[in-house]
């Protein structure tokens, strides 16, 4: 096999296993659709992970200012008073951003 066969080759059989990775959830998902397993985690893991993000970024900023923890545990209870309160997701990130920019910025 020559050279340049070689990496056509090579370039296809990457193209194929590619393809078929990226195709497989969706030609997997009529059958995963009913799985309890699949339909509990789609119910938990989009909260689950929510938090988990919450969390890393509340104790990473926590850490790396002097003002400690207060700014963001402030933030976070507005996002979550004005969510419960209007019900506006758009809105409430937006006010809870805009108040954890103004306290670190200001105070």
């Amino acid at each position: 096999m020559t050279d340049t066969a070689y990496v056509i080759g090579a370039i296809l059989a990457m193209g194929i296993v590619t393809y078929a990775v990226r195709a497989l959830p969706f030609t997997a998902a009529q059958w995963l659709r009913k799985h309890p397993l699949v339909m509990r985690l789609g119910r938990f893991s989009p909260l689950a992970i929510m938090t988990l993000l919450l969390l890393h970024s509340l104790v990473g900023s926590a850490l790396e200012h002097a003002a400690g923890p207060w700014p963001e545990v402030i933030a976070v209870c507005v996002v979550m008073l004005s969510q419960w309160w209007l019900r506006n997701p758009l809105l409430s990130i937006l006010a809870g951003t805009a108040l954890y920019v103004a306290m670190r910025n200001f105070l």
